[in-house]
């Protein structure tokens, strides 16, 4: 069995961390010892988000004068290279004769997509209005309101196909457990004269369910830092799913910044393969596998199922 499992951004920083690599890898350690234990009976693929280092190394960019910061699509390869290091590392001191490799991931998406049209997707620092404006006249960059601030708005376009999953393919029918698709992956363009990465941030949540639609994985799994997907959430009435399925999921809002993006990919992966998604906390994992813990998200008739108290 093949199970794509997508790491959160809490598997390297918990809210209110800051980016150091020491923070990092003690909290990488911690996820490594949770999906060793999957590894041992299933063939796995990991992914991970990379919002607070990508950030991070656009803030760094900034404060280098002597050339222009690096597009989008490099420091999404650079901080997929950083992570995917630390993960490998993390898991082959689990793993010692486990044969592991990260593989950076190049993921086609359209030109004309419209979300190049309306960038929505906020990156790197934060500014005041003046200074914004000024970088994006400077640089053709679109910039929106954070709180009391501006930051760099770019695109998020859908992810429409993985260029090296042939090689993910490879590895896998040799036993590799195989890091990818981190961030989201480098999103590239077809043109005339060959590949080209773009400015944009591709969903992390999308190349995950787009990565395990592609593979053929019997399982998606999700993990953030949040016990399960919340009805009302916020709100005295919140009440945490057990159990769903895609069509009753579209019944209801989830937030666009944080668990709507991971319903939607489970239910567009569900619904492509007939297989299993889950949303939950990493610590959770082998409960959620088993049906005590988290969102499980499965095809056919049933009723809505709810936990019996929150937590």
């Amino acid at each position: 069995m093949t199970i794509v499992v997508a790491l959160g951004g809490n598997a390297l920083l918990k809210r209110g961390e800051t980016p150091e690599a020491a923070t990092q890898a003690r909290n990488i350690a911690v996820a490594a010892r949770v999906l060793a234990e999957l590894a041992e009976d299933y063939s796995i693929v990991v992914t991970h988000g990379n919002g607070p280092q990508i950030g991070l190394l656009a803030l760094q960019a900034e404060s280098e004068r002597s050339a222009p910061p690096y597009p989008l699509d490099i420091l999404g390869a650079e901080s997929e290279g950083m992570i995917g290091y630390m993960l490998e590392t993390a898991l082959r001191n689990e793993l010692p004769d486990r044969q592991i490799a990260t593989l950076l991931t190049q993921i086609v998406v359209d030109p004309d997509d419209p979300a190049f049209a309306a960038p929505s997707k906020p990156i790197g620092p934060v500014y005041d209005e003046e200074h914004a404006r000024q970088l994006a006249n400077e640089r053709g960059w679109h910039v929106a309101p954070d709180g009391d601030r501006f930051r760099r708005v770019v695109a998020s376009p859908r992810p429409q196909r993985i260029i090296e999953i042939g090689t993910i393919s490879l590895l896998l029918d040799h036993g590799v457990l195989v890091v990818c698709a981190g961030g989201g992956g480098i999103p590239v363009t077809e043109t005339h004269s060959g590949w080209r990465g773009v400015e944009a941030v591709i969903d992390k949540d999308r190349s995950a369910a787009l990565l395990a639609r592609q593979l053929g994985a019997e399982e998606l799994i999700m993990l953030t830092d949040v016990d399960a997907v919340y009805l009302d959430w916020g709100t005295p009435d919140a009440r945490g799913i057990a159990e769903a399925t895609p069509d009753m999921l579209r019944g209801y809002d989830f937030a666009p910044g944080s668990m709507g993006p991971k319903v939607q990919a489970a239910i567009e992966f569900v619904e492509a393969t007939g297989a299993r998604a889950f949303i939950g906390r990493l610590s959770d994992l082998a409960r959620i596998r088993e049906g005590t813990a988290g969102t499980r998200i499965a095809p056919g008739a049933g009723v809505l199922a709810f936990f019996e108290s929150a937590g």
